[in-house]
C-alpha cells in the first residue's frame, strides 16, 4: 500500500475556514459502546507530506502472502476440508490405538495411546480450521489488491470469497480486513494536501461501502479512526501551515462523513465526546465544505444558463447540505462575477488612450450583453417551474458583494453615460432603450439623482444639437407652429419641456451678452434678439428677467464708476456714460431707477454709518451733511439723466394731503418746525432741492430714522461746539440753511410730514417739560408761576392746549404723590377722597388698589368703633367700595372679617368699662357690639360672670338717651337674658350696679 494514499488534503487553497477551538488530545482507546466490535488498523506515517504540486497516485494494494498452513488451507474448499479433518482425527485415533496395543499389548495402553494421538489430530485440525479466516482475509485483500480501482468490487466478489473459504462475513479477522480495505479506499479518496473537494467523494464512498456490505456503526468507526489520525498528524506537524492544513483536511473529513451517514451521523459520529468538537464547529465545517463545492459547480455554469442547469443546481444545493440563503447568496455572487466581467472589458476599452470610435461599439456590446444576461435572470424568476430552480434568481447588482465597484462609482457613471450617448447618437431614443437605460442604472447601482443627472446631461446636449441644425437649416423658423415643432422634439428625445425652456433661456442669455459687448443694443441686435426669442417661444417675462440681469449688471457697473467719482468727480462725461448705458441698453425706467435705487442706497448707508460712530453731535452731523450734498450734486444730477430730462428743471413738488396741510397749522407756532419750510428768497440762495425718489424708508427702522432726524435738528437747535483749552467750548450759531437741509434730510430719511412733526413736538414738549418741573418743583400752581410757565410756551412755541396738557401732567403727578403719603399716614378719610372726586381728581391712576383697600378696611374700622350702633350695608357694601374703585366681593370678606374679629373684642371692653364704673363706655361698646352684629349676625354669647352680663344689660337699657326696642331686645339675645330676668332688671332703680360690682368682686 501506498503511505501517500492516505495523506490528507485541504479544502481549497484559497478556503480558510479552520474550526474554531483546536483538537484536544483523543481517546485511543475503545470508547464505543461495549457490544460494538473495534478493529484496530495500521496506518503507515508519512515523514513528509506531499506538496499541492505532486499528483496523487492511485490507491496500491500489495498482495499478501500465504505463511505455515494458510497455502494448505486456502487450496482446500470447505468439504475437502471438513473430509481431511475427519481423516486426520480418525487415522490419528487409529495410529494411537495401533500403536499403543502393538507397543503394550493392552487394551487400555491402546486406548490411551489412541487418545493422546486424536489429542494431537485434533490440534492440527484445529489450526487447520483456524487458519481459515486469516486465509479468506488475505485472499479478499489479494482479490482487492487485482483491481486498479477498488470501486469496482462488487458486493457478489465479497460473497463468493466468503462462500468460497466456508467463513461468515461477521468472522472477526475478516470484517477486520474489510473494514481496513473501507478505511483505506476513504483516504484515498479524500483530496490530498491542495486539493479541494470534487463533489463525487460522498457518491463513490456510499457505494463502495454498499458493495463491501459493511455496517454503518463499523464504517463511522473507520471515519473515527482516521479523524484520530489527522489529529496525531497535526501534532507531529509542529508548523503553522502544517496545522492549518490539518484543520482542513478534518473539516473536509467532518462533511464527508455527514453526508455519508445522512441523519444517522449525529450518533454515529461522536466527535464532542473522541475529538472535543463542538456541534458548532462540525456545523461550520459542512457550511463552509457545502459553500466551495456549490461554488465549484456554479463556476461551469456561464450566461447562457437555461432550465436543466438551474434544476441541477438546486439538486446540488439539496445534496451538499448548503441553505437557501447561502445558496442564494453565491448564486448573486457568481452572476455578479459574470457580469463584472464584461463591465471591466467595457471599462478597460473606455478608458483606453487610443479609444476610437468603433471602441465605443464594443463598449456598447459589453453592456448589452450585461443587460441580456439580467434579461434572462429576469425571465428565468417568473418563471412556471422556478420553485425546482437554483436560489438566488433575479436581476443582477454590482453593489455588494467582494466586488469593489462601490469605490469605483465614477467608474460606473461613465459606463452609464456612454450607453446613454449611444442610445442617443440616433437623435431620438427608443423606448426599449429607455428600459433598457432603467435596468442599466439598476445593475451599476447607480442613485436615481445621478442617473437622472446624466440623462439630463446627455439629452441636453442632445436637444442644443438638433435645435442648433433645426436654426441653422432654416426648419424651425419655417414652421408655423414653432411651440408644436419644440414640443415634438422634446418628446422624441423624451426630454422635459421645462429643461427644454431653461436651455432656450441660456441660448438667448448668451446672444444677449454678445450683443452688449460695446454697452449698448443697436437696431440690429434688438431685431436678431426678437428673431430668436419667436423661434425658441421664450416668454417675455423671461427676457424681461435677462435683460435685467445681463443689461442691469453693465449698467450697475456704469451707476458705481459714476457714484464713486464723488461731489467733485460728476463731470459731462460722466453723465454722457450713464445717459449712455440709461438709454442705449433698452432698460425701462422702473429697471433703471431700481437699479440706481440700490447703489445709492448703500452710499446713504455708509454715510450713516460713519454718522453713528461719530464722537459727538457736530461730527455726526456734518457726516449727514455730506449725505445731503452728495444727495444734491450727484444723485438728483443721476437721477435726472436716468430718466432724460434737464437739471434745470426742478423736480415735482409732491401733492400735500390736506390733513398733513391742517397739521402743518396746527403746529405752525414751533419755530423749528416753522423754519423747515423757508422762503423764496432762502431757497434761491442754496440752489435747487434734492431728490426724494431714492430714500432709506425700508433700509433703516423708524427708531433709527427718527434718532438721525432727531440729531440733525439738535444741531441746527444748538449750533455748532467748539472745545478750547482749559475745559471751555464755543457755541457757533447756525443760519436757517441748516433748517432746509434738515428738510431734504428728511426727504432723504424717508419721513413723512406727520413723523417730521412729531419729531419737532417731541423736543418742544420735552423742553417745556424740564423747565416746567422746576417751575412746579412743589406741585402749587400759583399766579406768578402761570405767567412764568406761559414766558416759556412762547419761547418754546409749543401750542397752549399741548403746553396745558404738560402742566396738568405735572400737578397731577406731585398731587398723587401727596396723595398717597396722606393715605400713607391716615389722613385722608372717606369724607375728603368724594371731595376729591367731585373735583374730578382721578384717584385710580394716583393712589394704588392695595392702599385703597387699606383705606377702606380703616373706615369699616372706624365704624365698627364709633359707639352709634348704626351699620348701613348699602353704604359699607357699595357706596364706600364705589368710591374707592375696589372689589365689591373683596370688600365684603373684609367687613365680615372685622366683624367676627370686633364683636368678641367689644364685649371684653364692655365688661371692662362696667368694672370701672364707666356708664358712658360701656353704652358706647355694647353700641359697637350691635353694629357688629349687624354686620355678621352672632349666636348668643358666653361669660363666666353672669351678674356682668345682668348689669350691662340693665346700665344699656336704661341709658339716656333711651336706645331703640330693637336694639335692647337684640342685646338681650346676644347676652343671653331670659325674659323675667330682663324685666326685673328693667324695674329696679337707675344706676343701680350688681353687688359684685360694688364689692369689686371681679373674676375673670
Amino acid at each position: 500500500m501506498n503511505p501517500t494514499a492516505i495523506i490528507n488534503a485541504p479544502i481549497s487553497p484559497s478556503t480558510r475556514s479552520p474550526l474554531l477551538s483546536h483538537f484536544l488530545t483523543p481517546l485511543l482507546s475503545n470508547s464505543h459502546s461495549p457490544n460494538r466490535r473495534r478493529y484496530l488498523t495500521s496506518f503507515p506515517r508519512c515523514a513528509a507530506a506531499t506538496t499541492p504540486s505532486e499528483q496523487q497516485p492511485p490507491l496500491v494494494y500489495n498482495k499478501k502472502e500465504l505463511t505455515g498452513l494458510q497455502p494448505i488451507v486456502e487450496k482446500m474448499s470447505p468439504p475437502v476440508r471438513l473430509t481431511a479433518s475427519a481423516v486426520v482425527l480418525a487415522a490419528s485415533l487409529a495410529t494411537g490405538y495401533g500403536l499403543g496395543l502393538r507397543l503394550a499389548g493392552s487394551r487400555s495402553i491402546a486406548l490411551g495411546g489412541a487418545a493422546v494421538a486424536g489429542a494431537a489430530g485434533g490440534a492440527v485440525v484445529y489450526a487447520l480450521n483456524s487458519a481459515v479466516p486469516e486465509v479468506a482475509a488475505i485472499g479478499l485483500h489479494n482479490f482487492v489488491a487485482e483491481f486498479e480501482d477498488p470501486a469496482s468490487v462488487t458486493k457478489e466478489d465479497i460473497e463468493k470469497i466468503a462462500s468460497r473459504y466456508g467463513v461468515n462475513k461477521g468472522d472477526e479477522a475478516f470484517q477486520a480486513e474489510i473494514c481496513d480495505i473501507y478505511c483505506r479506499y476513504v483516504t484515498s479518496v479524500l483530496p490530498s494536501e491542495g486539493e479541494s473537494l470534487k463533489g463525487d467523494e460522498v457518491e463513490k464512498i456510499v457505494k463502495f461501502k454498499s458493495a463491501l456490505g459493511i455496517d454503518d456503526p463499523d464504517a463511522a468507526s473507520m471515519h473515527m479512526e482516521i479523524g484520530r489520525r489527522i489529529f496525531r498528524q497535526r501534532l507531529e506537524t509542529g508548523e503553522r501551515e502544517g496545522d492549518a492544513e490539518q484543520r482542513r483536511a478534518f473539516m473536509r473529513l467532518v462533511y464527508v462523513s455527514a453526508l455519508v451517514f445522512g441523519d444517522a451521523a449525529s450518533f454515529l459520529l461522536p466527535w464532542k465526546r473522541v475529538l472535543k468538537v463542538t456541534d458548532a464547529q462540525v456545523e461550520i465545517a459542512i457550511r463552509e465544505n457545502a459553500k466551495q463545492l456549490y461554488a465549484e459547480r456554479l463556476k461551469l455554469v456561464g450566461r447562457d444558463i437555461n432550465v436543466d442547469n438551474l434544476v441541477d443546481l438546486r439538486k446540488a444545493q439539496l445534496s451538499f447540505k448548503l441553505s437557501d440563503e447561502l445558496a442564494e447568496e453565491l448564486f448573486r455572487e457568481h452572476t455578479r462575477t459574470v457580469a463584472i466581467e464584461n463591465i471591466t472589458s467595457a471599462l478597460g476599452v473606455l478608458k483606453s488612450r487610443t479609444r476610437a470610435v468603433k471602441s465605443m461599439s464594443h463598449v456598447v456590446e459589453e453592456l448589452e450583453k450585461v443587460l441580456e444576461f439580467n434579461n434572462l435572470l429576469v425571465s428565468l424568476k417568473s418563471h412556471s417551474e422556478a420553485d425546482n430552480f437554483a436560489r438566488g434568481l433575479g436581476p443582477i447588482s454590482l453593489i455588494g458583494g467582494e466586488s469593489d465597484f462601490e469605490r469605483r462609482m465614477d467608474d460606473l457613471k461613465l459606463l452609464y453615460r456612454a450607453y446613454v450617448t449611444d442610445a442617443l447618437s440616433s437623435g431620438r431614443i427608443e423606448e426599449n432603450k429607455l428600459v433598457a437605460m432603467s435596468q442599466l442604472r439598476n445593475i451599476l447601482g447607480l442613485g436615481t439623482r445621478e442617473a437622472e443627472a446624466i440623462s439630463v446631461d446627455v439629452t441636453s446636449k442632445a436637444y442644443r444639437k438638433r435645435l442648433a441644425n433645426a436654426v441653422t437649416s432654416g426648419d424651425l423658423e419655417a414652421q408655423d407652429s414653432k411651440a408644436k415643432y419644440l414640443q415634438k422634439l422634446c418628446e422624441e428625445l423624451h426630454f422635459d419641456a421645462q429643461k427644454a425652456s431653461a436651455i432656450h433661456e441660456e441660448i438667448y442669455r448668451q446672444k444677449l451678452q454678445q450683443c452688449v459687448t460695446d454697452g449698448e443694443l443697436s437696431d440690429d441686435n434688438v431685431a436678431a434678439l426678437l428673431r430668436l426669442r419667436v423661434m425658441l417661444c421664450i416668454p417675455q417675462q423671461t427676457i424681461e428677467a435677462a435683460h435685467a440681469d445681463i443689461c442691469g449688471s453693465i449698467f450697475e457697473k456704469v451707476v458705481r464708476e459714476a457714484i464713486s467719482s464723488g461731489v467733485d468727480g460728476y463731470d459731462a462725461e460722466t453723465r454722457k456714460s450713464v445717459r449712455k448705458a440709461a438709454h442705449g441698453l433698452r432698460l425701462s425706467r422702473e429697471t433703471a431707477m431700481s437699479i440706481a435705487s440700490k447703489a445709492v442706497r448703500r452710499v446713504f448707508t455708509n454715510y450713516i454709518r460713519r454718522a453713528r460712530s461719530a464722537e459727538n453731535r457736530t461730527e455726526s452731523a456734518k457726516e449727514l451733511k455730506k449725505m445731503i450734498a452728495f444727495n444734491t450734486l450727484v444723485v438728483t444730477e443721476m437721477l435726472a439723466d436716468i430718466k432724460g430730462e434737464s437739471s434745470d428743471k426742478e423736480p415735482e413738488k409732491p401733492v400735500q394731503e390736506k390733513e398733513e396741510d391742517a397739521e402743518d397749522e396746527e403746529w405752525g407756532s414751533l419755530e423749528s418746525l416753522r423754519k423747515t419750510r423757508p422762503d423764496k428768497e432762502l431757497v434761491e440762495k442754496m440752489g435747487k432741492p434734492g431728490q426724494t425718489e431714492i430714500t432709506l424708508k425700508d433700509d433703516l427702522p423708524d427708531r433709527d430714522r427718527i434718532d438721525l432726524y432727531k440729531t440733525y435738528l439738535l444741531y441746527c437747535l444748538t449750533g455748532e461746539v467748539t472745545r478750547i483749552p482749559f475745559g471751555a467750548q464755543i457755541t457757533t450759531k447756525r443760519d436757517d440753511s441748516e433748517y432746509l437741509l434738515l428738510n431734504q434730510l428728511g426727504g432723504i430719511l424717508g419721513l413723512t410730514s406727520k413723523e417730521i412733526v412729531n419729531i419737532h413736538v417731541g423736543l418742544a414738549e420735552q423742553a417745556f417739560r424740564q423747565q416746567a418741573e422746576v417751575i412746579l418743583a412743589d406741585g402749587q400752581l400759583t399766579k406768578a408761576r402761570v405767567e412764568q410757565l406761559d414766558e416759556l410756551q412762547k419761547q418754546v412755541g409749543l401750542p397752549q392746549p399741548q403746553a396745558e396738557k404738560v402742566i396738568k401732567n405735572i400737578t397731577t403727578t406731585k398731587m398723587a404723590n401727596a396723595i398717597e403719603t396722606a393715605v400713607n399716614q391716615g389722613r385722608l378719610n372717606i369724607k375728603q377722597i368724594r371731595e376729591l372726586k367731585e373735583a374730578n381728581v382721578s384717584l385710580d391712576s394716583m393712589i394704588a388698589v392695595s392702599l385703597r383697600e387699606k383705606l377702606f378696611k380703616k373706615t369699616v374700622n372706624d365704624i365698627f368703633s364709633s359707639g352709634t350702633g348704626e351699620f348701613d350695608e348699602t353704604e359699607v357694601y357699595e357706596t364706600i367700595p364705589s368710591d374707592l374703585s375696589i372689589d365689591v366681593e373683596k370688600a365684603r370678606g373684609v367687613v365680615h372679617d372685622l366683624a367676627r374679629s370686633r364683636l368678641s373684642n367689644s364685649l371684653i371692653q364692655s365688661v371692662a368699662l362696667l368694672r370701672q364704673r364707666n356708664a358712658k363706655g360701656v353704652v358706647s361698646s355694647l353700641n359697637d357690639l350691635l353694629a357688629c352684629d349687624k354686620a355678621v349676625p352672632a349666636e348668643p354669647l358666653s361669660w363666666e360672670v353672669s351678674e356682668e352680663l345682668s348689669d350691662l344689660y340693665s346700665i344699656y337699657s336704661k341709658s339716656d338717651p333711651k336706645p331703640a326696642p330693637e336694639k335692647v331686645s337684640r342685646l338681650q339675645y346676644l347676652l343671653g337674658i331670659d325674659d323675667s330676668t330682663a324685666t326685673a332688671l328693667t324695674e329696679m332703680e337707675d344706676g343701680a350696679f350688681s353687688s359684685a360690682a360694688e364689692e369689686g368682686n371681679f373674676v375673670f
